[in-house]
């Protein structure tokens, strides 16, 4: 339901970002107002933004077919709905703040500089589904299939790699702390999950 309600409201609140400019630039990332202004906030709202539909709509799928596998079947199934509940929010929303952070320090002197987008928390999902299902499959494009864990690292590895070399105008930076983040915070809330993760890492596919 919490994954749900937060796609809603993503898609509300970037449709209103898309017809009002002024709204847009209030509530985007960007790290110079917040590191010399003060407006933290800008760390959390950012995440609500989008820039085009195609943008939207591919972090809303992708959030949304796996949050709600995460959602349920890791916090809800560990801790109960309300526990459960309050770490799942916490971690879709620190996701999105500890994936801003490594470009608000970059860019805090950069007026210019700024993103958007629903990625660093899409990411801290992502691998937080690979701590149970390193082995399913996701399909690149709608077209390849790769078995998630490999999907994750080969992820890892072009972020970090697109973050210092890219200029594509995308913060690839968020893309790779908020899926380390996702990593680390669940197994900070639920260590034992990385006994679960071996196991099913010895379960090949092929």
């Amino acid at each position: 339901m919490i994954t749900k309600i937060i796609s809603v409201i993503v898609f509300l609140v970037s449709i209103q970002a898309f017809n009002n400019p002024v709204f847009f630039e209030k509530y985007k990332h960007s790290p110079y107002r917040v590191y010399h202004y003060k407006e933290y906030y800008r760390l959390v709202t950012s995440g609500f933004l989008h820039g085009s539909w195609v943008h939207l709509l591919v972090n809303l799928f992708v959030f949304w077919q796996f949050g709600d596998f995460v959602e349920n079947y890791i916090f809800y199934g560990i801790f109960g709905k309300t526990i459960g509940g309050i770490l799942y929010i916490l971690l879709v929303l620190l996701s999105i703040v500890a994936g801003n952070i490594p470009s608000t320090l970059k860019y805090k002197n950069n007026p210019h500089y700024g993103s958007i987008g629903l990625s660093g928390a899409v990411s801290a999902i992502l691998f937080s589904y690979v701590l149970v299902n390193p082995w399913s499959k996701i399909y690149l494009y709608a077209i390849i299939p790769i078995y998630t864990i490999v999907a994750a690292v080969l992820y890892l590895v072009y972020s970090q790699w697109a973050s210092k070399n890219s200029n594509d105008g995308i913060d690839h930076s968020a893309h790779f702390y908020g899926a380390l983040f996702g990593l680390v915070y669940t197994i900070a809330v639920y260590p034992k999950i990385v006994l679960f993760f071996l196991d099913r890492l010895k379960e090949l596919p092929f």
